[in-house]
């Protein structure tokens, strides 16, 4: 899903009361969404997130604040979708240990027609974080590919990205799917010995 596309969201409701679930859920609806899960038991929130792949997650906050800090980490554990806290009354201590562990934004009751627009943002935020982690991850992989084609063929980090970059001319493969076979093989390959010349 693409940030453009969220005019209708699978949305998974999180929340150790079942009064709020009943009151958060046809909000929800009302706003074009459809409501996968509603869940109040920590211990089933992160199958149920892997299982049901929602676009974003509401977490309520309940009764008890551990509770609700215990949906939020095992959502974003998942990692499978944003997760927004749903406030019902001002509690900035809670939202300071909700963002520790990885909420994307809070949204009030009070402001139910803020909920959208919040949630465009949050999604926004979401493809953006999970595009610049991909990136991230591709230049480690890159770095870690050259680090050992610099050990096996006794060469400089240059002549190592030259390397790569020539061979993936040559056999018309993209940068980052040549790197990951090299990371993947390079077990696979003899080690190179010391004052032998390869």
């Amino acid at each position: 899903m693409t940030y453009h596309d969220t005019d209708h969201l699978r949305v998974l409701i999180a929340n150790e009361r079942k009064d709020r679930l009943a009151l958060v859920a046809p909000i929800v609806a009302a706003l074009g969404h459809e409501v996968i899960a509603r869940e109040i038991d920590v211990a089933d929130v992160g199958a149920v997130t892997a299982r049901e792949r929602p676009d974003v997650a509401l977490v309520g906050l309940g009764e008890s604040s551990q509770h609700a800090l215990d949906l939020i980490d095992k959502i974003v554990h998942e990692a499978a979708c944003p997760v927004v806290v749903l406030l019902h009354a001002r509690d900035p201590a809670f939202i300071k240990e909700a963002s520790k562990r990885g909420v994307f934004a809070h949204i009030s009751d009070a402001d139910v027609e803020d909920w959208q627009s919040s949630i465009d943002i949050v999604l926004r935020r979401f493809a953006e974080y999970h595009a610049l982690e991909g990136a991230f991850g591709r230049r480690a992989l890159i770095e870690r590919a050259k680090g050992i084609l610099m050990e096996r063929h006794g060469i400089g980090e240059a002549e190592a990205f030259e390397l790569l970059r020539e061979h993936s001319r040559i056999s018309n493969r993209k940068l980052i799917d040549l790197a990951t076979a090299i990371v993947d093989g390079h077990r696979l390959l003899p080690k190179r010995s010391v004052g032998v010349p390869q």
